[in-house]
């Protein structure tokens, strides 16, 4: 797993967690490409996309995007087990995953 974002409906970014080394510019045009990629697909669409050399697994609960950037060696469905993990153990401590809760990005 290279990154893990979350953000809004309406783009905002909540939640960033790298585990690569890039540049400002780098992430920022990352986050940029793949937050406007997730926005645009319908509902019912697949929850995996092919991206440069990267697979993008997300899962939209409510009104925040959980989405991660992978190696092409990966697992997708077990991306999306550990995506639902996190949000369980979110909600576990926050009640509930609002949006209002992730309030910062983190860096």
């Amino acid at each position: 797993m290279r990154f893990l974002l979350l953000f809004s409906r309406q783009g905002k970014l909540r939640l960033q967690k790298w585990f690569t080394a890039l540049s400002d510019r780098e992430k920022k045009k990352i986050i940029r490409d793949v937050t406007q990629m997730v926005l645009v697909r319908p509902p019912k669409a697949c929850n995996f996309l092919q991206w440069r050399d990267l697979k993008i697994v997300y899962r939209r609960y409510a009104s925040l995007y959980f989405c991660c950037g992978l190696e092409q060696d990966d697992n997708e469905l077990l991306t999306l087990e550990l995506l639902h993990r996190y949000v369980e153990l979110l909600d576990q401590y926050f009640g509930n995953t609002m949006e209002e809760y992730i309030s910062k990005p983190t860096y």
